[in-house]
């Protein structure tokens, strides 16, 4: 089950150096969220944020920089690819349908251009420019 979830897929090299920088390049614009979150997160000052599922302030803001931080660090360098994107979307899910349901489109098609993108690394894998790849063919031997 494991190495399924961790195949890198078997693509031609154009698709994995598209998918290398499909991961890249979504995991570095989302960690411009992340980081900011993060360093208000460590700073100690009471937290400010929504609470659009009924978590609490506090843990809703905790799973989003877990989400945007840790989950696009993994996802950049392609470590449990699959894995790290299922709270990348979940966290695009609940801003698109949820925090930012009444806000016309044009206000939330970021939001919505991250979930295609997280979706779509979802489907195919990290591709063989990854760590994942390098654990696929370590169970493959």
């Amino acid at each position: 089950m494991l190495k399924k979830i961790l195949s890198p897929g078997n693509y031609d090299k154009k698709v994995n150096i598209a998918l290398l920088f499909l991961r890249v390049a979504s995991g570095a614009f989302m960690l411009t969220h992340g980081i900011p979150k993060l360093s208000r997160l460590l700073s100690g000052d009471p937290i400010t944020f929504s609470d659009p599922i009924g978590l609490g302030v506090t843990m809703s803001f905790v799973l989003v920089v877990f989400a945007e931080f840790l989950c696009s660090i993994f996802l950049i360098f392609g470590i449990t690819t699959r894995f790290a994107v299922i709270p990348l979307i979940i966290t695009m899910l609940v801003a698109g349908f949820i925090a930012q349901a009444d806000n016309p489109f044009a206000a939330k098609e970021k939001v919505f251009l991250f979930l295609t993108m997280f979706i779509t690394v979802l489907i195919t894998g990290a591709g063989k420019f990854s760590v994942d790849n390098l654990i696929y063919k370590k169970f493959s031997l």
